[in-house]
């Protein structure tokens, strides 16, 4: 063999190498193999396929149901998109949360560009409210988009605090709350793509026991500027009974989150209904496949971005027999939702995988409610049938 032809051996073997870490390198984001799809700032600002003229889709339920002390509501994202349609969403319902504040209001939001919220926050710090908030480092940083910029700029022009967490696994958070009584929560980050593109759920409580503990989750972030597994152990009250309805609460890193899932299904007695943006978790998996098994009704939706890695647990839910589809949304299903025998609802930010679990913040919820329980049904009803025919294939 001549040297030359050593050479461009050598050559190829070296460029293939590089390419195989820059590949290597873009699926293990952060510390955790933290995949792109999982990683969701800017998911909400994606350009989908467009439509044929004049065909428009209704692509969320934009549902709603409320009792004495909780209001719920889903997305209503219309497809090809039309800023006309870009009101009364579920930023309105927090702006007006954020209105009712007169001594605290804590915001921890990862992804962040609505200018009315922003102006909320501002409004209630001109009004003597303590005003603080906490983030990830990615969005804060985050130049190239001048709308989350022009959002935060509101805030600082005020004298408003922001905590991030200056680390690679995300501050995940969504959650709101105001005068240690409400708390706002669910999968919707405060950005106009999540509000008007993607599918997610909001839901508002009145409970200061809740609140006591996103209050004390929040002052570990702003506070002890603790993140992820760094963060105390424990929760003021772990259990919550409101009005009948048995509420469990968890906070990631340093709660059980995924143990407490697993236990969940492991209890069901008839169905198990998911939907899920990203699921890669494998004991969560495994305990839906053998509820499938054990003879009860299992079925799910995943979000398309993402399904086909070696990782999610789409294929081994496909190969297993269970029903599973993925999305028809043209922009992002952004739901983190199980729902148990009718009664059971799991849902907040907490993405099923063990980056979640084991170094993010999230927060987690175990609703014991039928009325719960039926608006999220609903909800999966209406996604589940968009995948089952959707308006356009994804890129």
């Amino acid at each position: 063999m001549s040297r030359r032809t050593i050479a461009i051996i050598s050559i190829a073997l070296v460029v293939v190498l590089v390419l195989g870490i820059g590949v290597f390198a873009l699926t293990r984001r952060g510390k955790g193999e933290t995949t792109t799809n999982e990683r969701e700032s800017g998911v909400s600002r994606v350009t989908p396929v467009a439509l044929p003229s004049g065909t428009v889709t209704n692509i969320g339920s934009g549902g709603t149901t409320s009792g004495p002390w909780y209001e719920l509501r889903f997305t209503a994202p219309m497809y090809p998109d039309n800023l006309a349609n870009h009101k009364d969403g579920l930023d309105t319902h927090l702006v007006t949360l954020m209105d009712k504040a007169t001594k605290t209001l804590d915001v921890a939001d990862y992804d962040f560009d609505l200018a009315n919220v922003a102006d909320a926050m501002a409004r209630a710090k001109k009004r003597g409210v303590v005003v603080r908030m906490v983030t990830d480092t990615d969005t804060l940083t985050d130049t190239k988009n001048k709308e989350i910029q022009s959002a935060f700029d509101k805030l600082k022009v005020v004298g408003i605090p922001i905590v991030d967490d200056k680390r690679s696994p995300i501050m995940h958070n969504k959650f709101t709350v105001v005068d240690n009584e409400w708390i706002e929560t669910g999968s919707w980050n405060y950005t106009d793509g999540d509000t008007y593109h993607l599918n997610n759920n909001q839901i508002i409580i009145h409970n200061p026991q809740l609140a006591q503990n996103y209050t004390a989750e929040f002052v570990k972030m702003f506070e002890k500027k603790t993140f992820g597994p760094n963060k105390a152990k424990g929760v003021p009250n772990p259990v919550v009974n409101i009005d009948g309805t048995r509420i469990e609460n968890y906070f990631a890193s340093e709660d059980d989150t995924i143990g407490n899932i697993v236990r969940t299904v492991n209890n069901a007695q008839r169905s198990v209904y998911f939907l899920a943006f990203s699921f890669t978790q494998d004991d969560i998996g495994r305990a839906m496949i053998d509820k499938q098994k054990a003879g009860l009704t299992v079925g799910g939706v995943f979000e398309t971005t993402g399904s086909q890695v070696p990782t999610s647990e789409y294929g081994k839910m496909k190969a297993a027999g269970l029903d599973v589809y993925t999305d028809g949304n043209p922009w992002v299903m952004h739901h983190k939702v199980i729902i148990i025998d009718d009664h059971l609802t799991v849902f907040g930010s907490f993405n099923f995988s063990d980056n979640a679990a084991k170094s993010n913040d999230e927060n987690l919820l175990i609703v014991d409610n039928p009325d719960i329980a039926k608006a999220f049904k609903a909800e999966y009803d209406r996604v589940l049938a968009l995948a089952k025919n959707p308006p356009a294939k994804k890129k």
